[in-house]
């Protein structure tokens, strides 16, 4: 028998388990001793909800030293993959809505956004430059079965032979691969695919949702014979759970076909703390106090470091051994790197205006 302070477990084909506060709510509910959480944890899973969003514009500009300038677009805004490690979650309050379960299951889809991205990439003013899709959010996830929003993007980007980067956890980009083949032939994309775990039963309980990390080799082996450029990212490195197999996702990748490799080590920006130490109390408890102190000897004693060159890669010993491991591994398997992506070939359809009439030198004479 449950009792009445004990919190409820996982939900089935979800990553989090409750709907911690909004950070900008000005109250929040807090149970009483004895009282269920039941307002913040469904008894069941809940069913995924997409909604229309209505942003006028779609190109995002970056200029994370981590990740160098430069402009991304992302279709969709929330992630049914559930990742419970996700550092897009915190994204979500900014809707209103929860880190938690809502950013999972409030799907918002930019439904506007091949047109937009046109418009925008038009302007006189625009200069070429290589364009990441889906780098907040997975531009493939289960709603671009049925919406089809990255594909058009994709179709926009080859008219224009626009160079883009994309990264995803899902089979699905397999689908795109006329069209990545022939942005491929002119240097104009990159494929990146995310593998966490090489556990099939890991990997369910931390990206629910996600293509299971077989599959997600194979698809790197179907882009590859298909000459596209592609590649792995090790991400993220999870520190005493998932950290031991990188050596591992590296040589499985490179067999399949990957050309280049990074990594990124476990974010836990804002919300995501509580919601990942959750995750461990309910799938990995006799683990728990070892991963976590692990996490803090990456970040000097804290769970989380937001300076620019430390929150993706930590610092200290520990990050030092990571980068060499991962390093030497990279050189022993001899990945060859991608080709540069190009810029020039850029062709935009600048909107054309009309030619005005010349008023005559003399009123009464054309």
């Amino acid at each position: 028998m449950q009792e009445k302070n004990r919190r409820p477990g996982p939900l089935r084909g979800r990553g989090a388990s409750h709907n911690p506060p909004n950070r900008y709510h000005t109250v929040h509910r807090e149970p009483v001793c004895g009282e269920p959480e039941e307002d913040d944890h469904p008894k069941s899973s809940p069913e995924t909800r997409l909604a229309p969003d209505a942003s006028r514009s779609v190109l995002s500009s970056n200029d994370s030293p981590d990740v160098g300038p430069g402009l991304s677009v992302n279709p969709y805004r929330g992630c049914e993959h559930g990742c419970v490690y996700c550092f897009a979650r915190p994204t979500h309050a900014y809707l209103d809505l929860s880190p938690g379960i809502d950013f999972e299951t409030r799907i918002f889809y930019k439904e506007h956004s091949p047109e937009l991205l046109q418009k925008e990439l038009s302007r006189p003013s625009y200069r070429c430059q290589p364009l990441a899709l889906g780098i907040n959010t997975d531009a493939y996830q289960p709603a671009e079965g049925s919406l089809g929003l990255t594909r058009k993007i994709l179709e926009v980007l080859e008219a224009m032979r626009h160079p883009v980067t994309l990264i995803t956890k899902s089979s699905l980009v397999e689908r795109d691969i006329d069209i990545l083949r022939a942005l491929a032939r002119q240097n104009l994309v990159h494929v990146f695919l995310s593998i966490t775990t090489l556990d099939a039963e890991l990997a369910r309980r931390l990206e629910p949702r996600a293509a299971t990390p077989q599959r997600r080799l194979r698809t790197i082996e179907a882009l590859s014979q298909a000459d596209i450029p592609t590649g792995v990212m090790v991400a993220p490195v999870i520190p005493v759970l998932t950290e031991p197999e990188t050596e591992q996702i590296l040589s499985e990748a490179r067999t399949a076909g990957a050309r280049t490799a990074g990594y990124v080590l476990l974010r836990l920006p804002l919300e995501l703390a509580d919601l990942f130490e959750r995750w461990l109390e309910e799938h990995v408890p006799e683990k728990k106090r070892a991963i976590l102190a692990a996490i803090r000897e990456f970040h000097g004693g804290k769970l989380y470091d937001s300076r620019f060159g430390a929150r993706m890669r930590g610092t200290g010993v520990r990050a030092d051994l990571l980068e060499q491991r991962f390093g030497l591994q990279v050189r022993r398997l001899a990945f060859p790197g991608l080709p540069p992506l190009r810029t020039d070939l850029f062709v935009p359809p600048f909107p054309t205006k009309p030619a005005k009439k010349s008023a005559p030198l003399f009123p009464g004479f054309a």
